[in-house]
């Protein structure tokens, strides 16, 4: 095995666009600046469904939700599926997580009824050897950090998160304003960073492979002291959304209950300042992050690492009139993507962006051909290497992102009943070039965005008698998608009397 370390970070719910390096108005994000300096910057990168671990399942399975079917947080991940751990350890690697993967388990691999795994979705994905499991209900090892650093740890450590008690001006601000309870130093992002440190200080001459997932700038919304009054909530962009919250809604049945779930405050101040604490988050991750960069430079080891840095999904930010992540709102989906390798660099490659359209199924098979491991046949994603190399995108390049959401409730049957759906009708599926965008429901409803005009899809033109021609069009590419995509993991396979069992693989993917 020739010397080939892997860095894979995730950062949690960070935008594509809220990177200094993509021209953000306000944010400041000179380590990740630093680090798209360093390799390749895909701006138009996209995450392929949402929430966490439906994402996290595509990201490390390369595979759509429609192929991996863990489509909402708990549902479980097939144990027949391989993924980036188990591909990685089959080549003779141990990978090891700092973090989270958000994977609830095959019960069918569960004899015990009590086992643990049962009860917590926040589970580790198979393959991977957990170094240090920190989740939102794991705190335990940050809390015992805290405790060796001499903060007074209250029995649940998520408590840490709420605002100081009576801190200077406060109540000049809205909500979310006010620090956390823990400084900056102290935080979740800076307890991980040490504990990645700490381990590369101890890895010899062997090759390794590192994920480390941080669950920051997720909520809650709020930052700690010098963060969190680090942007001025009156800075920025107006939100994206129209002016008539009512309107928005109305678009479709399903945004209702989206803002139900997720909506956020019709106070222009709060929402601004949820925004801005946001922005905050970012940064006290992104200084982190720097550190760990800085390690990865002292010790030698940056000129022979492949530093893959993505995010799960994106916020909604008060765009739209919500936040969190869901629905078919770009700015759930778009997500940063910086690829470093460091055998590029004389491909001129350095410092580069590709205004390709690249998605998180692409993430597993660019760490595997890295890695030189033949990338399984049912992967939907494809290897960036091109692209990092100099080559630019292969003829048959995706000219569209796609991504798929399910907002089924197995077990109050919510949606279904509001709705008057089955399950599987709760789903909805997105097809998005650069001109247009179309919404496909499962009760056969749709919509239709024209983005040369409507960039951030606030009217719907599917009942516009001069967009279908267009909208024709796209409901045509997203079929054909399915139709390719549909799980091939045998169906390259034949058995024959004259040949027995024969295999062949599409080196067309």
């Amino acid at each position: 095995m020739t010397a080939a370390n892997v860095l894979f970070i995730t950062v949690d719910q960070w935008r594509g666009d809220c990177l200094s390096a993509a021209g953000h108005p306000v944010v400041q994000t000179p380590n990740l600046d630093r680090l798209a300096a360093r390799g390749v910057r895909f701006a138009r990168h996209w995450s392929v469904t949402a929430p966490c671990g439906p994402s996290r399942a595509s990201l490390h399975t390369g595979l759509y939700a429609m192929n991996h079917r863990s489509v909402s947080n708990g549902t479980p991940l097939d144990d027949r599926l391989t993924n980036v751990a188990r591909e990685a350890r089959a080549a003779g690697y141990d990978p090891v997580l700092f973090g989270y993967t958000d994977t609830s388990v095959d019960p069918r691999t569960v004899t015990d009824p009590q086992d643990p795994r049962l009860w917590d979705y926040e589970g580790v994905l198979p393959g991977f050897r957990p170094e240090v499991v920190l989740t939102g209900r794991n705190q335990r090892p940050w809390a015992e950090w805290l405790t060796a650093q001499g903060v007074d740890v209250p029995a649940d450590p998520s408590d840490l998160y709420k605002p100081i008690r009576d801190f200077p001006h406060a109540r000049r601000h809205a909500k979310s304003w006010a620090p956390t309870r823990f400084r900056a130093e102290h935080s979740e992002t800076a307890f991980l960073t040490e504990e990645v440190t700490a381990w590369l200080d101890r890895q010899g001459g062997e090759p390794w492979f590192a994920h480390v997932s941080y669950i920051r700038p997720h909520p809650p919304y709020r930052a700690p002291e010098g963060y969190h009054d680090r942007y001025d909530p009156d800075a920025g962009e107006p939100f994206r959304r129209n002016p008539d919250r009512g309107a928005e809604l109305a678009m479709h049945r399903l945004h209702v209950a989206a803002a139900m779930q997720a909506g956020c405050s019709e106070s222009e101040a709060e929402a601004r300042q949820l925004r801005a604490t946001y922005w905050g988050n970012m940064a006290e991750v992104d200084f982190q992050l720097g550190v760990l960069l800085d390690h990865l430079d002292a010790s030698g080891r940056a000129g022979d690492t492949l530093v893959v840095l993505t995010s799960d999904h994106g916020d909604q930010m008060g765009d739209h009139w919500l936040v969190e992540k869901l629905g078919w709102w770009d700015e759930s989906y778009h997500v940063p993507l910086i690829v470093v390798d460091p055998r590029s660099t004389a491909d001129g490659t350095r410092g580069s962006v590709v205004e390709a359209t690249t998605e998180s199924v692409d993430v597993m098979p660019t760490l595997l051909e890295w890695l030189g491991i033949e990338v399984p046949v049912n992967v939907d994603g494809r290897p960036l290497q091109p692209f990092l190399h100099g080559k630019g995108a292969p003829a048959d390049w995706r000219t569209e992102s796609h991504w798929q959401w399910d907002f089924r409730d197995p077990i109050n049957h919510t949606a279904e009943d509001v709705f008057g759906l089955t399950m599987e009708q709760c789903t909805l599926d997105v097809v998005r070039s650069a001109t247009h965008k179309y919404v496909h429901f499962g009760d056969g409803s749709h919509l239709f965005f024209d983005l040369t005009d409507d960039p951030h899809g606030l009217v719907d033109r599917a009942q516009d008698p001069t967009a279908a021609e267009a909208m024709v069009g796209l409901m045509g590419d997203l079929l054909s998608w399915r139709q390719r995509h549909a799980d091939r993991t045998l169906t390259g396979h034949r058995v024959t009397a004259k040949h027995g069992l024969v295999e062949r693989r599409d080196p067309r993917r």
